[in-house]
C-alpha cells in the first residue's frame, strides 16, 4: 500500500450531486434555481460543491 489518503471532492458533476443524495436532476436544478445548492462554473462545465449538498442535508435534519 501506498499509504495514500483518498481524496475527496470539492465539487461534483450534476449526475454525481443527485445520485449522493438520492434526487433526481430535475429536483437538484430546482435546488440550484433557488439558491439551496451552490454551483460553479469551470469552464463549459457546471459543478455542484460538496459543501452545499452537505449543508443541505444538514438543514433538512435539523428540520425534520
Amino acid at each position: 500500500m501506498s499509504g495514500h489518503q483518498p481524496i475527496e471532492p470539492i465539487c461534483v458533476r450534476i449526475n454525481d450531486a443527485a445520485r449522493m443524495i438520492g434526487i433526481g436532476r430535475t429536483k437538484l436544478y430546482e435546488l440550484i434555481a433557488t439558491g439551496e445548492i451552490e454551483t460553479v462554473k469551470i469552464g463549459n462545465a457546471t459543478r455542484v460543491t460538496m459543501a452545499s449538498l452537505h449543508g443541505l442535508v444538514d438543514r433538512q435534519r435539523v428540520e425534520s
